[in-house]
């Protein structure tokens, strides 16, 4: 199959990109390989809000920067026209797309892990916001869907589709350039509203907080949420964002999150930090304004925040392959717990680290459906005398 945009063709692989979906030989379809068609189900345990990413990432040498004049390792958010000249520069280059972003890996973790016949009622996850009504985001759906996640909010008429494009040169440094689609906003609609009113748990994206205007939609969300008795999780997503968008974070995360993930340099960025605070101070810091702070810390472990104290998680041993994706399968990890109605703060951590792990040891950042359906064996073993899937809110949260 050949794919076509920016005036080129090149090949569109199944495989993980940068942050992606990856192929056919681990999706969720049928014997006869095709996609099983379902109705949708009345309310969604968790309802992720952020924004439709198609990834290109491809191999790149040095001057290939050079001559973009892009500087190698950052991010940096480019127009239409940039991402075009891009795109036409690597004009015979081998790359994969795939549907993208951080939100996307922990909502099909948490599919797989939900989607197995053990452990408790299947999880219903769905996901909701921008997506264009280009071939892109015909893509970004349908790879949704594969692996049971249903992207619910309509596409946008004459809509254009964000991409990142990551670019990865012999040095395995990352270099990231993200369109952010057109239009680049989220609409606080009755569709969404409808959604939102009818889960149990929303995720809110942190880049959701780079699009104009979006604000006023994350702050309604998260009032019909809290209305309507659902959690509210925020994803930091990136120090850089923090830092542009901070008083936007706080305001959300002082007045509405129960939860909120970030890795150790997010956590301090939302405390104001310096690099030489640890992380376990920040954990604690934020845990006087957020109920439930998880806060990674790479091969060191992590810690979970809760009333001012921090608990301290031992890494789950592996042998790391690719670390992409870790603090999404962690999140997924400790959702999944919540949803199965765990209070126990180690034991939530500690099965968020072993489906870290899991993703860490290998190439790309999707956890696979063996391994989940392993993970939720163990799960079901190790907390059998737990009440699983319980209703969450904000008692479950404050018996933490």
């Amino acid at each position: 199959m050949k794919w076509r945009s920016g005036g080129r063709i090149g090949p569109i692989g199944d495989s993980v990109g940068s942050d992606g979906i990856e192929g056919d030989e681990d999706s969720d379809v049928d014997e006869d390989g095709e996609e099983e068609e379902k109705g949708l189900p009345e309310r969604w345990d968790v309802l992720g809000l952020g924004q439709a990413m198609v990834d290109f990432s491809g191999m790149v040498d040095n001057t290939f920067l050079e001559r973009l004049g892009v500087e190698k390792g950052t991010r940096k958010v480019v127009n239409h026209e940039e991402r075009g000249k891009v795109l036409r520069a690597m004009d015979g280059c081998s790359y994969k797309a795939a549907a993208g972003g951080s939100l996307s890996n922990t909502l099909v973790a948490l599919a797989r892990l939900g989607g197995q016949p053990i452990g408790g009622p299947t999880l219903n996850i769905g996901m909701a916001g921008s997506v264009g009504s280009d071939p892109l985001g015909g893509f970004y759906r349908a790879k949704l869907r594969r692996a049971n996640v249903n992207f619910l909010s309509p596409p946008i008429k004459d809509g254009t589709t964000g991409t990142v494009i990551v670019l990865t040169t012999p040095d395995a440094q990352r270099t990231m350039l993200s369109y952010q689609g057109m239009p680049s906003t989220v609409d606080y609609d009755s569709n969404l509203a409808s959604i939102i009113s009818n889960a149990s748990i929303i995720v809110v994206e942190g880049y959701l907080f780079e699009l104009p205007h979006t604000v006023d939609t994350i702050k309604k969300a998260c009032e019909n949420a809290h209305k309507n008795g659902a959690l509210v999780a925020v994803t930091a997503s990136d120090v850089s964002c923090i830092e542009r968008h901070y008083d936007d974070f706080w305001e959300i995360m002082g007045n509405y999150a129960d939860i909120v993930f970030a890795n150790s340099d997010e956590a301090r960025a939302f405390c104001n930090f310096s690099s030489k605070e640890s992380p376990v101070s920040a954990a604690r810091y934020l845990s006087h304004f957020v109920p439930l702070v998880s806060v990674t810390d790479g091969r060191r472990g992590s810690y979970i925040g809760v009333k001012g104290e921090a608990t301290y998680i031992a890494p789950s041993p592996c042998l790391p392959l690719d670390t992409c994706g870790a603090g999404d399968a962690y999140a997924s990890g400790l959702l999944y717990s919540i949803l199965r109605g765990v209070s126990n703060l180690k034991g939530m951590g500690s099965f968020a680290a072993k489906v870290a792990s899991v993703v860490v040891g290998q190439q790309g950042t999707r956890l696979r459906v063996q391994d989940a359906s392993n993970l939720a064996k163990s799960f079901a073993l190790n907390f059998k005398s737990t009440n699983l899937h319980s209703d969450v809110g904000s008692d479950h949260i404050s018996s933490f």
